[in-house]
C-alpha cells in the first residue's frame, strides 16, 4: 500500500466505511466542516487515490464514483507486507512483533496459521 497523506487517509476512511460507491461531493460532504476543502482539492486527492491503486472508479454521468479497491484490513496486511519486504531480516522483524503480540493477538495468528496449512 503506498503511503497516505493526512487528508488521504481522511478520503480512504470515509470510503471505508461507506455502503457503496461515493461521488466526490458525498465525499467532500462527509469530511469534518473543521477541513474548509475545495471540491476540486477532493477531486485530486480522489485522482491521486486511483492513480495509486487505492481507489476504483466508474462514470456516472459527467462525475466518477468511487469505491475502495481493497478493504481496509487488506490495505493493512499489505503495509505489514511491504514492512517486512523492506527489512534486511523480516524473520527478525516476525520475531520482535510475536514477542510484543497479546494473547489475543497470538491466538488470531495461530488459527490463521492452522488454517493456512490445512487449505495447502
Amino acid at each position: 500500500m503506498p503511503p497516505l497523506g493526512k487528508l488521504e487517509a481522511a478520503v480512504m476512511g470515509i470510503l471505508w466505511s461507506a455502503d457503496g460507491a461515493l461521488t466526490v461531493r458525498e465525499v467532500l460532504e462527509r469530511l469534518p466542516v473543521t477541513r474548509n476543502l475545495a471540491y476540486t482539492t477532493v477531486m485530486t486527492v480522489l485522482s491521486t487515490l486511483h492513480r495509486k491503486g487505492m481507489v476504483d472508479r466508474e462514470a456516472v454521468g459527467r462525475a466518477y464514483s468511487y469505491l475502495p479497491a481493497r478493504s481496509r484490513e487488506a490495505a493493512a496486511a499489505a503495509s505489514l507486507r511491504e514492512i517486512l519486504e523492506a527489512s534486511e531480516d523480516p524473520r527478525s522483524v516476525l520475531l520482535h512483533f510475536a514477542a510484543t503480540a497479546t494473547d489475543e493477538e497470538s491466538q488470531v495468528l495461530r488459527d490463521g496459521l492452522s488454517k493456512r496449512s490445512s487449505e495447502l
